[in-house]
C-alpha cells in the first residue's frame, strides 16, 4: 500500500517559468500558424490547401472533442479518481472555441473542398440529386453552426462551472455538472457523428458507411488521451498536482489509452470487413483508392503505427507507469492520428500519393491558432481543481 497522501497545497497555478515557456511556445506556434495559412491560401493550389487545412482542422478539433467527452463522461459516472486529469481535459476542450473560428476558412474554401457535391456537375448526378435534401449548401452550413456552437458552449460551461467551484467549494456545482452530463453525452454523440459525415465522409458523396461516425469518435478519444498522457508526464516531472497526479493516475490514463487503441482498431476493422465481405463495387472503391498508386504505404503505416506498435508498447503494466514509454507511445499515436485523418481526406483530392509542403501548412495553421488560444485562455488558471468534493477519493486512487 502507498504512503498516506494529502491534497496539494497552494493556488494550483503552473510554475511561473513553465507557464511563461508554454505561453511563448503557444504564441510562437500562433505566428507560425498564421504564416502557414497565408502561404497555403495564397501560394498554393487552393483545393489542395483546403484539403490539407481540413486535415489540420479535424486534428485539433478531434483532440478537443475527445477531451470534452472525457470531462462529461467523468461527471456522468461521478468518477473520483480523475479529478486531476479532468482539469487538463477541461483545458484541452477549450480548443473547441478556437475551432469555431478556424472553421471560417473552410466556409471560404468549401466549394473547392466539397466540390463533388457543391459543384454544378452535382445537378446532373442521379445519386447526388437524391441526396440534395441533406447535401445542400444552406443545410450544410446550418449544421456546422449547430455542431460548433454546441461544442464550444458545452466546453465553456463545464470549465466555467468547474472553475467556480475552485473559489466557492460549493458541492452542488458537482451535482449540477452531473445532471447536465447525460444530455451532454447525447448531444456530443449526435453532433460528432454527423460532423464526421458532413466534413469527411461527404468528400466522396457516392460512398457511405453507417459506422463512420464511430470511427471519428474513436479518433477523438484516442488523440485526446494521447495528449493527456503527454501533459501528465510533464506535470509529474515538475510535481504539478501532487497527489492528484500520481503514477496511479498516469497508470489509469495509460489504460484508457491502451483501450482506445484497441477500440479504434476494432471499429476500423469492422468497417473494412463488412464492406470487404459484401463486395459491393460502390462501397469497396473507397478502400481501393486508399491502396492503389502509393496509398498502400499510408494504409500499412496506419495498421502498424496506429495499432500493432502502440498495442505492443502499452500492453504491459510497466509501460503505463514508465513516463518515457508512455510519452513515446502517446507521441506516436498523435502522429498517426494526423496520418489517419490525412488518409481519410487526401485520396479524394490526389489519386496518387504525393506529400507536399502545403500539407504541413494545412496542419500548422489550425495547430498554431489553437495553441495560441489555449496559451491565452488557460495557462493562468489552476492546473487542477482546488475544492472539488471528490479530491479525497482522487488522492486514494491506486492500481493493485
Amino acid at each position: 500500500m502507498s504512503a498516506e497522501k494529502h491534497p496539494p497545497k497552494g493556488d494550483g497555478l503552473l510554475p511561473r517559468d513553465l507557464a511563461a515557456s508554454w505561453t511563448k511556445i503557444g504564441y510562437g506556434l500562433g505566428v507560425v500558424g498564421v504564416i502557414a495559412f497565408l502561404a497555403g491560401m495564397f501560394g498554393a493550389d487552393q483545393a489542395r490547401f483546403g484539403a490539407a487545412y481540413l486535415v489540420g482542422f479535424m486534428f485539433t478539433t478531434t483532440i478537443a472533442l475527445g477531451a470534452l467527452f472525457f470531462v462529461v463522461i467523468q461527471h456522468l459516472a461521478r468518477a473520483g479518481w480523475s479529478v486531476g486529469p479532468r482539469r487538463i481535459m477541461e483545458w484541452l476542450s477549450q480548443g473547441l472555441v478556437a475551432s469555431a473560428v478556424l472553421f471560417v476558412p473552410l466556409v471560404i474554401l468549401a466549394p473547392k473542398v466539397w466540390h463533388h457535391w457543391m459543384g454544378e456537375h452535382a445537378k446532373h448526378d442521379s445519386i447526388l440529386i437524391k441526396k440534395t435534401a441533406y447535401l445542400n449548401d444552406t443545410f450544410f452550413y446550418i449544421r456546422a453552426i449547430v455542431f460548433l456552437l454546441t461544442w464550444a458552449l458545452l466546453a465553456i460551461w463545464f470549465y466555467k462551472t468547474s472553475r467556480e467551484q475552485d473559489t466557492s467549494g460549493d458541492r452542488t456545482l458537482s451535482e449540477k455538472l452531473q445532471m447536465a452530463a447525460a444530455p451532454s453525452v447525447a448531444a456530443l454523440g449526435l453532433t460528432t457523428t454527423f460532423a464526421g459525415f458532413d466534413w469527411v465522409m461527404s468528400l466522396d458523396p457516392h460512398w457511405y458507411s453507417t459506422i463512420f461516425g464511430v470511427y471519428i469518435f474513436a479518433g477523438c478519444l484516442l488523440s485526446s488521451h494521447a495528449m493527456l498522457s503527454l501533459i501528465i508526464v510533464r506535470f509529474r516531472r515538475d510535481n504539478i498536482g501532487g497527489s492528484l497526479l500520481t503514477v496511479e493516475h498516469q497508470h489509469d490514463v495509460g489504460k484508457y489509452l491502451f483501450a482506445w487503441v484497441i477500440f479504434w482498431a476494432y471499429i476500423g476493422f469492422a468497417q473494412f470487413m463488412l464492406i470487404f465481405y459484401a463486395n459491393i463495387p460502390e462501397e469497396t472503391v473507397w478502400f481501393r483508392h486508399r491502396w492503389e498508386h502509393g496509398w498502400y504505404v499510408v494504409s500499412l503505416m496506419l495498421f502498424l503505427g496506429h495499432f500493432v506498435a502502440p498495442f505492443l508498447m502499452l500492453i504491459s503494466r510497466t509501460a503505463k507507469r514508465d513516463p518515457k514509454l508512455l510519452a513515446l507511445s502517446a507521441a506516436l499515436l498523435l502522429f498517426v492520428h494526423w496520418v489517419d485523418l490525412y488518409w481519410l481526406v487526401m485520396p479524394n483530392f490526389d489519386e496518387h500519393f504525393h506529400f507536399q509542403w502545403v500539407d504541413i501548412a494545412g496542419l500548422l495553421a489550425p495547430v498554431g491558432v489553437t495553441a495560441a488560444w489555449l496559451a491565452k485562455r488557460v495557462l493562468a488558471d489552476p492546473a487542477y481543481p482546488l475544492k472539488d468534493p471528490y479530491i479525497p477519493e482522487a488522492i486514494k486512487a491506486e492500481n493493485l
